[in-house]
């Protein structure tokens, strides 16, 4: 029970139908008022908007804080902080709602990963990419209606869905930039800090928020409070607006969009479509079987569905030279049939037998010096494709100044559709309807389940940002194979910045795909060797995001110690156990935060 928050008086169930009773608020939403000013082009007043922004931070703080009857703190975050869940009053009221979303961390967790949770244009940049949320990401969110507010033009919009959530991971403000004339310094200031895209950076609580706002109302001798907003809202003709926030179908009821790929326009879903009276049907191909394939030797596969070409083609099975055969018609080299433009003309994609000529560093995959290879592409910035092939299994990392943007691999279980399969995202019938779709959204499996509704942006974007990792972290498995270097090639997909530290992937590979035991054997030359410290390390140690325990390893070390009093020293006190101590050993002699006369020798015999 708050002032500030939408009071739920009941909740119960009544034949079978589960309802809550809630309190009425009679007047309109910030969505509203944004798009009423923003009309006519009449600004927000400065002490309105600071008036529903404190209030906000006051049901928020009121919510962070909240503890259950053992004095525990819920931990609670709202997760949908949007201009149309800030309901006015007519009488100047403000109130948040909607907290249907909201989770605290004693509470079950009833979504499957990768979940939407908030509206597109309305999350944090952690809640974009599927990590853990606190309350510094409402905090984030309440700033975005903020800036809209003063801004009236929404501050992370245009262009693609994903191209929002890009803007929105990498919190550029581009926009609030734009709109420097509109916003006055202080606020400027103010809103600056609370979009920090490091949650470390923005104001720890919203009392630390409305405390920065309530400086600015005693500096500006602002009288802030409901009876102006209520005036303003009454002037404007917006409490007497009575159409609902969201779209609703001719029930009232909610409605869903899918596109009618025949017409090109979207049409409301009835709710028999949306939640079907029968079970799905057993995962099926629901493209027909009417391709064929003929390899260099004359050899003919099929008949086979579409999607089952795709995966050919996408693990390298099929080559760009093959011929293909379409219903009954007459085989074709394979760059004739548009829907397979994409895999036959991709240098991504493409899995030819030979290496380029200008492969460097071409030589065996060394486990004892693989890490240190990747860390020092990240470390000089390069830009490029690292090659590694292992008889059929292939794979191509392409970097951006040391960062991994794209990864192609000849691994089925690595494609996007089993990827998501494997989470549980999708169904596989889903992917197969997606693929037979596939052609009119470029070839792209991902638009294609996005145009068909089956995922949001959101999930889309997350699902390719842990497949990208994952498909990297799977090169710290190999133990055999070769692998080179080429200079300055670019995928030429259609990508997004994966916006993480590549020294931190380097970290987790070695976590990852070294167990103790190997790192034990690679290190026991080393042990009686002295560990010393680099003194200016290339990179500081927190970029490697290494757990608390592995960090004290490094830590620990300091010139006098050898690898075994090491381990025997951090096992004694219980302060990291002996795989600890070889990971975190490991790591730092990879990645230049220590070194040993021996380790260096290793490395300047490595290919």
């Amino acid at each position: 029970t708050h002032p500030n928050i939408v009071q739920v008086f009941d909740f119960g169930e009544h034949d079978t139908d589960l309802y809550m009773a809630m309190e009425y608020v009679d007047g309109t939403t910030a969505a509203k008022l944004i798009r009423a000013a923003a009309s006519r082009s009449e600004e927000v007043p400065l002490d309105v908007t600071l008036h529903v922004i404190l209030s906000i931070l006051r049901a928020l703080e009121y919510a962070h804080t909240s503890r259950d009857d053992a004095g525990r703190s819920l931990n609670l975050v709202h997760r949908d902080v949007s201009p149309g869940n800030v309901l006015i009053d007519r009488s100047g009221a403000v109130k948040l709602t909607d907290f249907g979303i909201a989770r605290a961390t004693e509470f079950e967790r009833r979504t499957d990963v990768g979940q939407l949770k908030g509206k597109l244009g309305y999350m944090s940049p952690e809640q974009v990419v599927g990590k853990e949320l606190d309350a510094r990401s409402d905090l984030f969110t309440l700033a975005i209606v903020f800036a809209e507010l003063v801004s009236l033009r929404p501050l992370f919009s245009g262009g693609r869905e994903l191209d929002v959530l890009l803007r929105i991971r990498d919190a550029d403000l581009g926009a609030l930039d734009r709109s420097s004339n509109h916003v006055p310094d202080d606020i400027r200031t103010v809103l600056f800090r609370a979009l920090a895209r490091d949650p470390f950076m923005r104001y720890p609580t919203a009392t630390a928020f409305a405390d920065a706002l309530e400086e600015v109302v005693r500096r500006r001798r602002l009288q802030v409070g409901p009876s102006k907003l209520a005036g303003w809202l009454e002037r404007l003709g917006l409490v007497q607006i009575a159409e609902e926030e969201e779209d609703t179908s001719e029930t009232g009821k909610r409605s869903t969009a899918v596109l009618d790929f025949d017409t090109g326009k979207q049409r409301a879903l009835r709710d028999e479509e949306i939640r079907p009276s029968q079970p799905p049907a057993e995962a099926r191909d629901v493209s027909p079987q009417i391709y064929r394939i003929k390899s260099d030797d004359g050899e003919v596969t099929g008949p086979m569905s579409y999607a089952r070409l795709v995966e050919l083609f996408a693990t390298g099975q099929a080559k760009t030279s093959s011929f293909i055969a379409r219903e009954s018609g007459r085989f074709k080299i394979a760059s004739e049939y548009s829907e397979l433009n994409r895999f036959v003309s991709s240098p991504a994609l493409r899995w030819d037998d030979e290496w380029p000529r200008e492969a460097l560093e071409r030589g065996p995959i060394d486990r004892v010096m693989l890490p240190t290879r990747l860390y020092t592409y990240a470390l000089k910035r390069e830009t490029g494709v690292v090659l590694l092939r292992d008889g059929a299994r292939k794979k191509k990392i392409y970097l951006i100044e040391g960062v991994p943007e794209f990864v192609a691999s000849t691994n089925k279980a690595e494609l996007l559709g089993e990827f998501l399969i494997a989470r549980g995202q999708v169904l596989r019938m889903e992917v197969e309807m997606a693929l037979a779709m596939s052609p009119r959204f470029g070839g792209r499996l991902g638009d294609s389940l996005v145009g068909l509704g089956v995922l949001r942006p959101v999930e889309l974007f997350r699902a390719i940002h842990e497949q990208t990792q994952t498909r990297f972290l799977d090169v710290f498995q190999w133990r055999k194979g070769e692998m080179a270097y080429v200079r300055g090639v670019r995928s030429h997909e259609e990508t997004f910045p994966l916006g993480v530290d590549p020294f931190e992937l380097v970290a987790r590979g070695i976590r990852d795909g070294y167990p103790a035991r190997e790192l034990e054997a690679i290190l026991h030359p080393l042990d009686e060797e002295v560990l010393e410290p680099v003194v200016h390390p290339p990179v500081r140690l927190d970029a490697f995001r290494l757990p608390e325990r592995e960090a004290r390893v490094l830590r620990a070390v300091d010139g006098t110690t050898t690898l075994q009093g090491l381990v025997a020293q951090m096992s004694a006190g219980r302060l990291a156990d002996p795989g600890e101590v070889y990971t975190a050993v490991f790591v730092g002699l990879s990645c230049q935060i220590i070194r040993s006369a021996r380790w260096d020798t290793f490395a300047a015999v490595a290919p």
